[in-house]
């Protein structure tokens, strides 16, 4: 069971991350639609990854949440931080130094000696 929560903590960690460097495609996207030369190509490509992302972060915000017993303050917070660019990754490194994915030790049964 210990698997199941590391693996679901580290595609929480992962999603945190790549939300964010998906802000930064869609923010540099929008800075060239709506800046000279006007080209919509970066909007075009970035758009449906970033929402993607989103998406993929809110359900995983959820999954860790239920796994690792967070409060639902903490969820409704780390759920809010999808909203403002790069708040995911300030979430889980708050969260991290919280010590709130955190996944326990699988306890390993004692090798027999002789």
């Amino acid at each position: 069971m210990a698997d199941v929560h590391a693996k679901v903590t580290r595609l929480f960690v992962v999603a945190a991350i790549a939300e964010a460097i998906s802000w930064a495609g869609l923010l540099a996207g929008m800075a060239v639609k709506y800046g000279p030369p006007g080209n919509e190509l970066g909007v075009q490509i970035f758009g449906p990854i970033h929402g993607a992302l989103f998406v993929a972060y809110g359900v995983l915000v959820l999954a860790v949440a239920r796994v690792h017993r967070w409060s639902l303050l903490a969820t409704a917070v780390a759920l809010a931080c999808a909203v403002p660019p790069f708040a995911t990754i300030v979430f889980e490194r708050w969260a991290r130094r919280r010590g709130m994915l955190t996944v326990a030790e699988p306890a390993r049964d004692p090798v027999p000696v002789g």
